[in-house]
């Protein structure tokens, strides 16, 4: 009984103290920060897919798994160095009345890679049956090593998006730790699937490029202190992969209809 009396007197207390609002508030946030993470995460992992295709069939998944690991390792190192990631702000350089901090120019020299990379990724899908035969005949061949290293370049562009949210969102290193780990988990059982998906549907990978030249545009402005407001660029993804579902949906149907004919 006196037992009893005692949990009750410590449930109570812990109802009508602070501890309860914090608890909830640190939970909320950690559900919230997961989602942000993993949605901030699906481009890191379209390109991910797109960049192990080149890979033989048997390297491609530890090619997935190695890029998410890195991705993991890349994002916790930057959120140990959270502190010193907010000071990036500082004006280094100015030029015509815009100052320019390292984060601009991160943000700059980033936007740019990852422009480039989708402009060259476009130009190779649209070219590929003229080169083909350039390829049979000991063409360049992209490597393991060489794959994973454009991962980890990616890996470090889309960290900073993924850490400076959780910067924003909580004060509390563990529950940044925890939002992007389980993120990236999550992450890592979903590759498959996604990479299976771009496969079968190869007009999905040239959205998803045309999406990161839109990603790289953003980030360039925004390192010339050009906020582009984020509303629009996910009404305009969504709107053209709508668009794109209902190719999808037309084609299988069209599938379907001929394998009846047969």
């Amino acid at each position: 009984m006196n037992l009893r009396i005692r949990v009750y007197h410590i449930v109570f207390q812990f109802l009508t103290s602070g501890d309860l609002m914090d608890f909830i508030d640190i939970t909320v946030g950690l559900i919230v920060l997961i989602i942000l993470e993993i949605v901030l995460g699906i481009d890191n992992l379209v390109i991910l897919s797109i960049l192990s295709e080149k890979l033989p069939p048997q390297q491609r998944k530890k090619a997935r798994r190695w890029g998410l690991t890195l991705s993991w390792v890349m994002r916790l190192i930057i959120l140990a160095l959270a502190v010193d990631l907010i000071k990036l702000t500082k004006p280094l350089l100015t030029l015509a009345n815009m100052s320019l901090s390292a984060r601009d120019f991160f943000l700059i020299g980033g936007g740019a890679f990852l422009i480039w990379k989708a402009t060259d990724e476009i130009h190779q899908d649209v070219t590929e049956e003229l080169e083909s035969n350039d390829k049979k005949t000991g063409g360049f061949k992209t490597t393991f090593r060489a794959v994973i290293f454009q991962i980890a370049l990616m890996d470090i562009i889309f960290s900073l998006d993924s850490v400076l949210t959780a910067v924003g969102l909580t004060s509390h290193f563990w529950v940044m730790a925890v939002a992007i780990s389980s993120a990236i988990l999550i992450m890592i059982f979903a590759s498959e699937v996604v990479s299976a998906f771009i496969k079968e549907h190869p007009t999905i990978k040239m959205l998803a490029l045309s999406y990161l030249i839109l990603i790289g545009m953003v980030l360039v402005a925004d390192g010339f202190s050009f906020h582009i407001p984020r509303g629009y660029i996910y009404f305009a993804m969504g709107f053209s992969l709508a668009v794109e579902s209902l190719n999808l949906v037309k084609h299988s149907r069209k599938k379907r209809q001929s394998r009846s004919g047969k």
